[in-house]
C-alpha cells in the first residue's frame, strides 16, 4: 500500500505508534483521515480531569495531527465522530462551542456516541475527522 502515507506526530503520536502499533493520521491522495484524538497532553500523555478541558484538548490535538499529516487543519474537516464517557448536554455544548471557535465558516457532519468506556481509564472524550486537502 505504498500510496497510503501514514504519520505520528512527536510526542504521544509517536509513542503510541511503537507502543500500540498504530499511526494518528493516513493520506490518501488529497483526504486526510485520523484516529480519534483523545484530551491528553500531546508531549507526556497527561490527562486534565476536567471535560470541558480533554474536549478543548482533543480539539487542538486533531488540530496538530491534521498539520502533522500536511494538512491546514479544522477549516478542511467535513466529518466528526465523538464518543464521550458520558454523553450528557454539558459535554454536547462544549462540543458545539469548540466547533463554532475551530470551524467558524463551515459546520461539518457530525454523528456523536455516547460509551463506556474509552482506551485509557483517564479518557472522556475522542474526536475523529476525515478533511479534504486539495491543495
Amino acid at each position: 500500500m505504498s500510496h497510503l502515507q501514514y504519520f505520528a506526530y512527536k510526542g504521544v503520536g509517536e509513542r503510541n505508534r511503537q507502543t500500540y502499533n498504530y499511526s494518528q493520521a493516513v493520506r490518501i491522495g488529497d483526504r486526510i483521515e485520523l484516529v480519534p484524538q483523545g484530551g491528553w497532553d500531546p508531549n507526556d500523555g497527561s490527562y486534565n480531569t476536567s471535560i470541558d478541558a480533554q474536549i478543548q484538548q482533543a480539539f487542538a490535538n486533531v488540530d496538530l495531527a491534521l498539520r502533522d499529516a500536511g494538512g491546514k487543519g479544522w477549516s478542511q474537516v467535513f466529518r466528526v465522530n465523538s464518543y464521550h464517557v458520558p454523553l450528557n448536554n454539558e459535554a454536547l455544548m462544549i462540543m458545539v462551542r469548540e466547533f463554532k471557535k475551530w470551524m467558524p465558516d463551515h459546520n461539518p457532519i457530525w454523528t456523536c456516541v455516547g460509551v463506556q468506556r474509552l482506551g485509557e481509564d483517564d479518557m472522556r472524550v475522542e474526536i475523529e475527522v476525515v478533511a479534504h486537502d486539495a491543495k
